[in-house]
Order: C-alpha cells, then structure tokens, then sequence
C-alpha cells in the first residue's frame, strides 16, 4: 500500500511541476492582464459601481423561478465554494512555505482575478442553456461549445473531466479532511486524552458529514442555493470578526507586518533567512497557487453557480465576480495572513515547514485563549469547508452531466457522497498536492477559452455602460 501511496505522489508531484511551472503561471496571470488591459481596468473603475449592484442589493428581497436561483443565491453558491479551506490552511502553507511575502503575490493574482471572474460568470450567463429537467446550466464547457463553436467542444470535455475529476479533491478530500483535524484540534484542547480516539471521532463526523452532503445534493440547485445563503454570511461574519480582534490587539505590529509582506515579495530572502531560506520563485508560485485556490478566479468553476442566476443580464451577473474575488481574497485571505504574522514569531511559524490549521489556532489562542482560539477554527473551517463541499457537489453534477448526459447524475452525486468517508481519513499532505495540481489542469482549457472569447466580454461590457450612460441623459 505505501508503495502504491508513494508511487502516485510522485507521479502527482512530477505533474504538478508541469502543471505549475512557469507557462502555466504566465497563462493565468497573462489572462488577468489581458482582460484588465482590454476593460481598461474595469474592476478598479467600477469598483464602487460593483459593490453598489452587487453588496449594495443584498437586502432586497430576490425572487427566482423553477431551475433557477436569485442572483445572491448564485453568488453565495460561488463563495460558498471559494470561502473555504484555502482561506484558512491554504494561506497558512502559502505564508509558511512562501513566506510573508506570498500574501502580496496572493492580493496581485486576486486584482488581476476580479476582471478573470467578472469574464468568466458574465459568459456563463450568456452561453447558458437549459437542460432536461429546466434548470439552467452554463459554465466554461458551455461558452466553449456555444461561444467558440462545436468544433471546440473536445476543450470543454477536457474541462468536464478535470472538473469533475477536482470536486473529489478540492470540493471534497481536502475540506473534509481539514474538517476533521480542525474539530479533532478543538477536542483534544478541552481534553487531550481524546487524541486516542481520533480515528473513532473522525468516522462519526463523517457519517453526520455524509448524511448532511447527500441530504443538501438531492435537493438540487434550489437547496444548495437556500443553504449557503444562509450559512455564507454567518460563517464569514464569526471568522473576519475573530481576526479583526487580533489585528487591533497588534496594531503597533502591522507596519512592520506590511513592511514584512512587500520586502518579501522580491527579497523573500531577507526576510525569513537561515536554513529556510525562500526563493523568489517559491514564493510567488505559493502566492498564486493559494490566491487561485482560495477564489478559483480563471479555473472556471464558479460560472457553474453563476449560470443558474435569475438575472437575465450577463454584465449585471458578472459584477458578482468582482464583490466576489475581493471578499474571498483581499478581506478574508488577507485577515487570515495577518493574523499568523502579527500574532505569531518566526519560531513559531517554522518557514520552510507546510504548516497546518493548529497555527491558526495557535494564532487566536494568542488572544482569545488556546481553547478557544482552537474552536473558533473548528467551527469557522466546518462551516467554510462544509459550505465547499456542496458548492462542489454542484460543480462535479454539472461536469458529468455534460459529458454523459442526465444519467450520469445520481450515481455521481452517490459516489462523491461515499467519498466522503474516505476523505475523513485521507492524507492531507497528498489530498492538497493533488487538488492543486487538478486545479491547475482544470483552468488550462478554461484559461484558452476566456482568452478566444475577451473580444465578446469586451463589446458586451462596452456596450453595457454605453446604454448605463444614455439613460442618465
């Protein structure tokens, strides 16, 4: 069995160095640029006008039809995808094997991600279609087909099978399994005795886990909607809450903090120093991993949720994008940074060393005491992870289901249930190194696509604010 385990991570890490090298890291972030640089910079220009039709319309009550969800059911099915584990263990590996200096190339990959996301959910909205059974489904496989032509189809298929292939390891291992530590971290604080029925502990939340997941994906789009609308909000409030307090109580630290990020991003060096010693490489592909990780800006799996929005009006939807990378990356990534570093000295976070969610805890524990410091990540990354989870469940159906057709989805939506299971138990270390490396996989063909089809995104939006400005006449 070891030998099986060490022969696909190998195989795994061999890939995963293609898959993140240089090229791949030139598309994603060459992508960003070009539809920055083609929407003048859209997303900083409009960003008031963003947040004003995005956040701004939150309250306001939202009807959606049969097949269908309102457009912030669609954004918190995105988030609910975004905001997880990626913003709490994905930025403490970024910040301890890319140093601090990772968190600048995290908020550059998430500016530059505003315009890929802004792009990628308004064509999702305007190449959808409906399926079978009268719900909208779009996505990149379907402004592949429809925007780029039949001819193209194979590239979406390329997408579907990475897609649904990345639910099981991004939407799936590496939530559950950073569930399970996290509540088990949190447990062994109030009594460490429990430490040696772990493995007990981890097959009963699986089965609540399991029961919970099946529950919410038979319900379909509507009830995933209705869930993380609810849970979204609560659980980013609880999370950003207990960060901000850590940041007020080191407030004298954060220009050195700040100094930290931005000499680190070009001398990263300098800055952690010793025998852990980060190279400039190492610590902008770790920035643009965990910044692409946590609001999957160009891997194409948000448009997924996008697409079954109410809204009739791609560019209106699109504006979701926006709100949406600079909530995930630039509040809550960017909290979840900080409060390792201000709270925490370098012995501590071991440079050099994959660190884990008890950092996080340790972190908080600094203030708020270690037994609580560890709850409030236990709860925050089940409720964030959970959320992930679902959201995924829907990415994978729709992947599927585009590949082989209706029948394909009750017995994938079962499998990625029983997965469960076998996630709670997993190797985390592999679990992260595979989704990351499916990740990557996943955003190639998606990364083509958007690049073909930045003339349409340029006219529609274009023509959008042209029509915005002849009413206000």
């Amino acid at each position: 069995m070891q030998k099986i385990y060490d022969a696909v991570a190998a195989g795994n890490g061999w890939l995963n160095g293609i898959v993140w090298g240089i090229p791949a890291l030139v598309l994603l972030m060459g992508a960003g640029i070009i539809l920055t640089v083609g929407l003048k910079g859209f997303q900083f220009r409009k960003f008031g006008y963003a947040m004003k039709n995005t956040v701004g319309k939150m309250f306001k009550k939202q009807e959606a039809k049969a097949g269908e969800v309102t457009p912030l059911q669609a954004l918190t099915t995105a988030l609910a995808a975004t905001v997880g584990t990626g913003n709490i263990a994905g930025i403490t590996a970024a910040v301890t094997l890319g140093g601090a200096g990772a968190i600048f190339w995290l908020w550059v990959s998430a500016l530059l991600g505003m315009a890929t996301k802004y792009s990628e959910v308004m064509l999702s909205v305007k190449y959808r279609e409906r399926n079978v059974v009268g719900d909208w489904v779009g996505g990149p496989m379907y402004y592949i087909k429809n925007g780029l032509g039949k001819n193209w189809k194979w590239l979406g298929a390329i997408f579907c099978i990475f897609g649904g292939l990345a639910s099981f390891g991004i939407g799936n291992a590496v939530q559950i399994g950073n569930i399970t530590s996290s509540i088990n971290t949190a447990i062994q604080q109030f009594n460490p005795a429990a430490a040696e029925y772990q493995g007990i502990i981890n097959i009963v939340l699986a089965l609540i886990l399991m029961v919970i997941v099946g529950i919410v994906l038979v319900g379909g789009i509507k009830r995933i909607g209705e869930v993380t609308e609810f849970m979204v909000p609560i659980m980013s409030v609880i999370y950003i809450v207990a960060c901000l307090v850590i940041v007020i109580v080191n407030i004298t630290k954060v220009p050195h903090v700040f100094a930290m990020i931005f000499q680190g991003a070009f001398s990263p060096r300098a800055v952690t120093g010793g025998a852990a010693a980060i190279g400039i490489k190492t610590c902008i592909t770790w920035g643009v991993k965990r910044g692409v990780f946590s609001n999957e800006a160009g891997l194409g799996s948000a448009p997924i949720a996008h697409a079954a929005s109410s809204e009739t009006n791609p560019v209106k939807q699109g504006l979701y994008g926006i709100f949406e990378v600079f909530m995930d990356t630039i509040v809550i990534c960017t909290l979840s940074g900080l409060t390792l570093l201000l709270a925490l000295d370098e012995s501590a976070i071991n440079y050099g060393v994959q660190g884990d969610t008890s950092l996080n805890a340790m972190a908080l524990g600094t203030v708020f005491g270690s037994k609580v410091g560890a709850l409030i990540i236990a709860i925050g990354l089940s409720l964030f992870a959970l959320s992930t989870v679902l959201s995924w469940g829907l990415y994978g159906t729709r992947c599927w289901e585009y590949l082989l057709g209706e029948k394909a989805v009750k017995p994938y939506q079962v499998i990625f249930t029983l997965v469960v299971i076998i996630s709670a138990t997993m190797d985390l270390t592999l679990a992260w190194d595979i989704a990351d490396t499916l990740n990557g996989l996943m955003a190639i063909p998606n990364l083509i696509a958007l690049i073909l089809l930045c003339p349409v995104v340029f006219k529609m939006t274009k023509e959008y604010f042209d029509n915005e400005k002849r009413l206000k006449k």
